[in-house]
């Protein structure tokens, strides 16, 4: 889900049917950083954008011999029809329930908890955690070094690179809930309890920082509706909403399966991401 940063509100969703929530939060910018192990996280990331395939360090790497792969749903698919191989995504996709979406009660951005909470207890918020994860050439604030105030990011969804700077252009850079808030919402989180869903909310496997417009493109739109512009992420994006949805106990809705198969025909030995929670 996309979510915008301090003081980008969200835009309606564009795609093939309505939702009724945005997917959307507010973007806090809150949490004064005492403790920092959030550091470490970053001294093995150092690596702009490296969440989308394994954690740290890979994510465009993992797609770079692939700048083809994954057309958008209905168009042609290369490789359709190979067969999944053992503990690939494709595979794991297989074991996902399909069921129709369940928005009742609707979805509401409070039932995830104050947006980017400092889950980990290392002093400093979810948000300030990414950027100091994804963006390289960071500076931060004097005064607390968990707020970064400015940055360069290569992002994943487009491969552009990306200038942030805090108080100038904040939103250009935002961060992105892979899978987004609302879409979790109604594929099972409804059932979860306050805390799964905080937990949820912040799980570093789940956030990336992206190029702000294009978050905003996004809104809650799954598979079936949205894929990022860039073709060579697109198994990768999607290998990481299959891992995450096996691990959350998620289902998907027909027409997400379907989409979400014929991305991943195209690349079926690529492993399922974001199954393990992140460490450090």
């Amino acid at each position: 889900m996309g979510e915008s940063t301090a003081g980008a509100g969200p835009t309606s969703a564009t795609g093939a049917r309505r939702r009724r929530g945005t997917g959307r939060g507010g973007a806090g910018l809150g949490g004064a950083g005492r403790g920092r192990l959030v550091r470490a996280a970053g001294a093995l990331c150092a690596v702009a954008i490296i969440l989308l395939v394994g954690g740290c360090d890979e994510v465009l790497d993992a797609t770079a011999g692939d700048p083809t792969a994954a057309p958008a749903p209905g168009g042609g698919v290369s490789g359709a029809g190979a067969p999944p191989g053992a503990g690939s995504a494709l595979q794991v996709l297989g074991t996902l329930s399909i069921r129709a979406e369940d928005n009742s009660p609707p979805y509401k951005r409070n039932e995830f908890g104050t947006a980017w909470s400092d889950v980990d207890h290392n002093g400093c918020d979810t948000r300030n955690d990414i950027l100091h994860r994804d963006l390289r050439s960071i500076t931060t604030r004097s005064s607390d070094d968990c707020i970064v105030l400015t940055g360069e990011l290569r992002d994943p969804y487009t491969t552009r690179i990306i200038r942030f700077d805090r108080g100038r252009n904040s939103s250009a850079v935002q961060i992105d809930h892979v899978i987004p808030l609302a879409d979790a919402w109604r594929t099972g989180a409804l059932e979860w309890t306050a805390k799964e869903r905080l937990g949820f909310a912040n799980d570093p496997e789940n956030l990336l920082a992206v190029d702000g417009p294009i978050n905003q493109q996004k809104s809650d739109q799954d598979a079936s509706e949205w894929l990022p512009p860039s073709p060579g992420i697109r198994c990768a994006y999607i290998a990481r909403q299959v891992g995450l949805k096996s691990r959350y106990g998620l289902w998907v809705e027909q027409a997400e399966a379907d989409a979400m198969r014929q991305v991943l025909q195209s690349c079926p030995q690529q492993p399922p991401l974001g199954m393990a929670a992140a460490s450090g």
